[in-house]
């Protein structure tokens, strides 16, 4: 078989799933990529057992039609040191040989055979819905962050799709923080839910078009299956028992401090210079409308401290965070302002953005430090 396809155009397909490919595989055909050709599309796929990745683009030329795996190791070094220009692929299906010819060159690579690369799951019994894009895209940025990465605990080491039959709900915690995304404006079949590991959802993250385009998501007991336009990603999905994250969420938190969250980061990120590095605490010390935040590293004799004006309704309260886990968290709210409701200095802070967005409901827990620790 043979087509002729730009060499940019090829990279950034590429690209797109080759995030799937283990660097320490031993099976040699999973640092392959698949290319199948069909007409004038060509389905290019890559895949770690666990998760499938799929994208389809058009190419010029094109005679005949067929399988083969390509090195990806090879293929993607090869085109990011070529400038934009046409190339040609002559594909020997007997002998498994690829010749690649450019405007400077001819180069040769060895393939293997397609019947080799493992066999997507087959969908049966799944039940699906359907997603805009930028609604999943917002989802997994909003909640990929708070992830675990314990592997002891492996339900929190994935993003819980909460389904119900008027809104989603994605969940993420690592046991120290815990983000809840809702949207109400999504229709599922039936309530239900399912564990997504981060390594595919990374994927998506890095694939998915910031728009209206709508996605297809169907799942069932082992797998979740996507499918947009001119992509399609299924990936296993994880065994394990969500914990009861509603359990851990404070009803009642009547006190509420509301700061720019620009210049609530900008302290944070400078005192928290002078913490500890162990434990990354800062201590956030609430009198009227005045928060001073503060740390110190007694081992080093480092201190800092900065004083920042609030609105706050409540009893004066002194309460410490990490601070390295509260600038991400705050980081990823949207707005200008941001609220921190709040109790006693042991229970959790719930963090929001003042600006409401409709259909959409952002949650975000720290759990406390205790003071002096």
């Amino acid at each position: 078989m043979r087509f002729i396809v730009t060499s940019t155009a090829l990279l950034k397909n590429l690209q797109q799933i080759s995030g799937v490919i283990s660097a320490n595989t031993v099976l040699s055909v999973l640092e392959d990529f698949l290319f199948e050709l069909r007409g004038n599309t060509l389905t290019l796929t890559a895949t770690d057992l666990e998760t499938m990745m799929r994208v389809q683009m058009d190419v010029n030329d094109a005679e005949g039609s067929g399988r083969i795996c390509i090195p990806s190791k090879i293929l993607s070094e090869y085109l990011k040191n070529l400038p934009e220009q046409p190339i040609t692929f002559n594909i020997n299906e007997q002998d498994l040989s690829i010749e690649m010819s450019s405007d400077v060159g001819k180069y040769r690579i060895g393939g293997e055979k397609a019947d080799d690369f493992p066999k997507e799951p087959a969908p049966g019994d799944t039940t699906g819905f359907t997603i805009p894009s930028i609604t999943l895209l917002e989802a997994i940025n909003n909640t990929l962050f708070a992830v675990s990465g314990d592997t002891l605990r492996p339900a929190m080491t994935g993003v819980y799709f909460e389904l119900a039959t008027d809104s989603i709900t994605f969940v993420s915690t690592d046991a120290h923080r815990l983000v809840q995304f809702r949207r109400t404006d999504i229709a599922c079949p039936a309530k239900d839910g399912f564990v997504v590991p981060k390594k595919p959802l990374q994927q998506l993250r890095a694939t998915l078009a910031a728009d209206e385009s709508i996605l297809q998501l169907a799942y069932n007991s082992s797998h979740l299956f996507i499918t947009g336009d001119k992509l399609s990603l299924s990936c296993r999905l994880i065994d394990a028992r969500y914990p009861d994250y509603k359990a851990v969420i404070p009803t009642d938190n009547p006190y509420r401090l509301t700061i720019n969250r620009a210049d609530f980061v900008g302290a944070l990120r400078r005192v928290s210079i002078f913490a500890n590095k162990t434990t990354n605490q800062v201590v956030l010390d609430i009198n009227g409308n005045a928060l001073q935040i503060s740390a110190q590293d007694i081992d080093f004799s480092y201190e800092g401290k900065e004083m920042l004006s609030c609105q706050y309704s409540g009893e004066d309260m002194k309460i410490a965070f990490n601070a390295k886990l509260m600038v991400e968290m705050v980081n990823n709210l949207d707005g200008s302002e941001v609220q921190l409701e709040l109790s006693t200095p042991t229970r959790a802070g719930i963090f929001r953005s003042i600006d409401k967005v409709e259909n959409e409901d952002v949650l975000m827990l720290l759990m406390p430090l205790m003071v002096g620790v």
